[in-house]
């Protein structure tokens, strides 16, 4: 079958349709669907990105390109009435890129391509407007040679502005036809002298060397990097988009805006946006001039802004989907040139799909899919704290929510070189381009002096969901010296500002922020992942305040209380210090006593929180030299000496003999437990007298025993004996003989994953402990792995950091083969995992795959990993 390069669309009809995405790309797809709707689309055709493919492959255009294009070109030229390249009635096209997902750094759109001195001429004549041949003609001028020659921008900037300096002026509507005749002149001669060749003038070689330019836009450094960032496979390539063009800078009757069918911030159902008067769409994206907001459209123009919001509408029903438009007025004649899936705050996201449920324009499963895992994480970050002193030195446009602090950086490279350290910046700038997509990516927000809410910082950001504030006119740039003024206040680089995006303020300084709350839309949202999900979602919580949280963020037990985190506090350490130096077992026992009944009430007080919920709770883990200084820190051991009352010999002698080469493969975990059973006997008394405090009040606990760092099944069955002993005589003192409970072992070491038939004999459950068994699978330690690790990144040794996202051919096989071992043997047997990877949303697709019956994670990710494995459930079983 003869391969087709190009699909037409226009006049009511296309033969492409949004099924076509992959090759005619997200735009060319919104057009294709928008024309067969009868929605009023400029007649264009698009270039399928198989194409783009072909031309990287073969460093050439298919044969049979040349001749499709002038074929499609010919069902323009008789929709529109002209004919490209015609000096009397000339065609003008834009040409756009693609791709089938939304992507920064392609190359921007060419408008008005088909002027040159003779058909600029003819513009004027059929028009009867010369002054806006010539802008028309200065605009092409301008994108042409930064666009397809490579110019830079600023030096035909320039240009225009001495012009305006010259007479006087401040906009560029205000330039007379003269004016812009002299102007289009200088230009050419700039473009000659600067680039050492002329813009072409023949038509076709126009649209020829624009095609190549969209294509090669596709491995632009900008791209690529937006590319590598979000997992873009190189081979999908971009589509080209040649479309008829339609004037918004024919006077006050005509503009250009971008609007979005409801508001990407809040998600309120209202058009939100902007529209400019006598301008063309670039005039919005550069934020060369202050547009207006949408709502005067409906002042100025009723009946467009009219079928503007019913067009919005019906769009939104057909895509099921919040719908970002462009869109031109000429001559009070609306035209659509683009839809899209537009992007969204997460907050705004949330309540678009709860909305659109109650809409039935899509039903709760689809609900699932129109949030991100990274959305729902977004709601949970700090906001600015209300009581805090601030000193806002200047508003904007509140483009995206959030609070951001940061050290005020203007390059963009810079910045992302910075902030590999690890410290927090805001990108300032008078406006940004694609080219600024490493910088803003690096940034914890960014500040514009110039551009509306649909600028290109505005939308990066809030797809990002960085915090971000944009045309803030107050403030004013000066980058060579790298500051900002603001009154009679200087910002250097370096001096701290805070953003907050959801007000548009800028503050002076780095202010205090609290925790987020979920809000309502998010609650009915996550009541709904809970009726579709089956993978359960427990919390790894080491207090009650964690515990707390994470039952209100709808976690269903605790998957891991750590008993060190509560030993380490420092009212408490001490008495854990005398057991570990104590000579005498009476003294160490009177120790231990005196802790774990300081630790009692923490377990009260978790169980209580959890109650009906299981509560597992992780017997010592850490080896015992970390709860002392190490033994040449003198100072620090003296004055441990004296509070403790224990001679400075004796302590430091115990320091050294504790100390270890290598403490994560040493005498820690389970080895612990058996070397000082007294530890843990301790540790589960505590446990289990808490319980059967709470189910003597009448309360349903469960509290599940995990014994750690397991490598041995007779590890396993001498701690089983201890710990069972020591639950069943406290079962008996309180008379509690309906509490149950279980013993399990966490599975942390490759060793237990292969014997974990064996394991599965003793134990009640395995929870993996995914951060140490990537540690002694990879043989990496988590801590050490930064000196080395954004090199395996950078060079692609590594697809991913394995402590971040799961390593599935090596660390995934251990736990694959241990859930069926361990099954074989007992074939109910709980198995959960309770490492970082329990809220990373790829990792958790992992475990739902291999059987796994819950994933734990930290309690703000609990709402993450929720959605992640509702998302799971209802995707289509392949």
């Amino acid at each position: 079958m003869e391969m087709k390069w190009i699909y037409f669309f226009g006049g009511g009809k296309a033969n492409g349709k949004a099924e076509l995405k992959d090759i005619l790309g997200g735009k060319g797809a919104g057009l294709a669907e928008m024309a067969n709707m009868g929605v009023p689309v400029p007649p264009g055709f698009t270039i399928t990105s198989e194409a783009c493919t072909f031309y990287f492959k073969h460093k050439a255009y298919p044969e049979e390109l040349k001749a499709e294009i002038h074929e499609n070109l010919a069902k323009i030229e008789k929709l529109v009435g002209a004919r490209f390249g015609d000096e009397e009635n000339p065609l003008l096209v834009s040409v756009r890129s693609g791709a089938r997902v939304s992507m920064p750094g392609m190359m921007e759109s060419i408008l008005n391509l088909g002027l040159n001195e003779k058909t600029v001429r003819g513009l004027a004549r059929r028009t009867n407007n010369e002054r806006f041949a010539y802008d028309t003609c200065r605009r092409f001028i301008q994108t042409w040679a930064s666009v397809v020659i490579g110019m830079d921008g600023k030096i035909l900037e320039k240009v225009l502005e001495q012009k305006k300096w010259e007479r006087g002026l401040t906009l560029d509507t205000e330039l007379s036809t003269e004016d812009l005749k002299e102007i289009v002149q200088k230009m050419e001669n700039k473009v000659k002298e600067v680039a050492g060749r002329e813009c072409a003038s023949d038509p076709y070689e126009q649209l020829w060397e624009a095609i190549s330019a969209v294509f090669e836009s596709w491995n632009s450094p900008s791209a690529i990097a937006y590319r590598e960032a979000n997992n873009i496979p190189e081979e999908w390539g971009t589509a080209v988009n040649v479309q008829a063009m339609v004037f918004g800078n024919m006077g006050d009757r005509s503009g250009t805006g971008v609007v979005f069918s409801r508001d990407p911030s809040t998600g309120e159902r209202k058009l939100f946006g902007e529209f400019m008067r006598n301008a063309q769409g670039e005039d919005i994206v550069a934020g060369v001039r202050t547009p207006q907001p949408i709502s005067d459209l409906e002042k100025l123009m009723p009946p467009c802004y009219k079928e503007l919001w019913a067009i919005s509408q019906r769009l939104e029903r057909h895509f099921k989907d919040l719908q970002d438009i462009e869109f031109t007025i000429q001559d009070e004649k609306l035209w659509i040139l683009q839809t899209r899936a537009g992007k969204r705050a997460a907050q705004a996201g949330v309540k678009v799909a709860i909305d659109m449920v109650r809409e039935k324009l899509i039903g709760a499963k689809e609900a699932f899919q129109y949030i991100s895992p990274e959305d729902v994480e977004q709601l949970l970050h700090p906001t600015l704290d209300p009581t805090a002193e601030k000193e806002v030195i200047a508003t904007g446009l509140p483009a995206s929510p959030g609070v951001a602090s940061g050290k005020i950086v203007f390059d963009p490279e810079e910045l992302a070189e910075l902030a590999r350290d690890n410290d927090d910046y805001i990108l300032v700038r008078n406006e940004t381009s694609a080219d600024d997509f490493a910088g803003i990516m690096a940034a914890k927000g960014v500040l514009t002096a110039r551009g509306g809410i649909t600028s290109h910082a505005a939308v990066v950001t809030r797809g990002m969901g960085k915090s971000s504030v944009v045309g803030a006119a107050a403030i004013t740039i000066d980058e060579g010296r790298e500051e900002f003024i603001v009154g009679n206040k200087v910002f250097r680089k370096g001096d701290y500002i805070t953003l907050d995006g959801a007000k548009g303020e800028v503050m002076s300084g780095k202010l205090p922020v609290i925790a987020p709350r979920p809000s309502r839309e998010l609650e009915e949202l996550l009541v709904w992942t809970d009726l579709a999900k089956s993978l359960k979602v427990m919390a790894n919580a080491d207090n009650p305040q964690d515990a707390k949280l994470a039952r209100d963020f709808g976690a269903e037990g605790i998957g891991l209380c750590r008993t060190e985190h509560m030993v380490f506090q420092p009212d408490r350490i001490d008495y854990f210090r005398k057991a570990i130096v104590a000579e005498e077992a009476t003294t160490r026992e009177e120790a231990l006593k005196k802790l774990m009944s300081m630790c009692r009430p923490d377990f009260v007080e978790i169980f209580e929180q959890m109650e009906g919920l299981p509560v597992t709770v992780r017997l010592l883990d850490p080896p015992l030299h970390e709860f002392l200084p190490l033994p040449y820190a003198e100072d620090e051991l003296k004055t441990l000496s004296r509070r403790l009352g224990i001679p400075f010999g004796k302590l430091r002698a115990k320091a050294g003999e504790l100390h270890e080469s290598n403490p994560m493969l040493g005498h820690r975990g389970c080895r612990l437990g058996i070397t000082s059973p007294e530890i843990y006997e301790c540790g589960v008394r505590a446990i289990m007298e808490a319980a059967c405090e709470l189910s003597e009040k009448g309360l349903r606990i469960f509290p599940e025993i995990m014994l750690p760092l397991v490598a041995h099944v007779e590890e396993l069955k001498f701690l089983r004996a201890l710990v069972v002993d020591v639950c069943e005589k406290v079962k008996r003192e309180w008379g509690a003989d309906d509490l149950s409970y279980q013993v399990g072992v966490m599975i942390e070491l490759p060793r237990a994953a292969l014997i974990a038939d064996e394991l599965a004999q003793y134990a009640d459950f395995f929870s993996f402990g995914t951060n140490d068994l990537t540690q002694t699978a990879f043989g990496i330690s988590r801590d050490d792995a930064g000196t080395f690790m954004p090199t395996y990144l950078k060079g692609e040794i590594f697809a991913s950091d394995p402590f971040i996202s799961l390593d599935e051919s090596g660390v995934g096989e251990l736990i694959k083969i241990a859930v069926e071992r361990g099954r074989k043997t007992k074939p109910n047997l709980k198995i959960g995992i309770c490492g970082e990877h329990g809220g990373n949303p790829k990792s958790i697709e992992f475990f739902d795959k291999v059987g796994l019956d819950y994933v734990s994670c930290s309690p703000y990710r609990v709402p993450v990993a929720r959605l992640a494995a509702a998302q799971i459930a209802v995707q289509p079983k392949i």
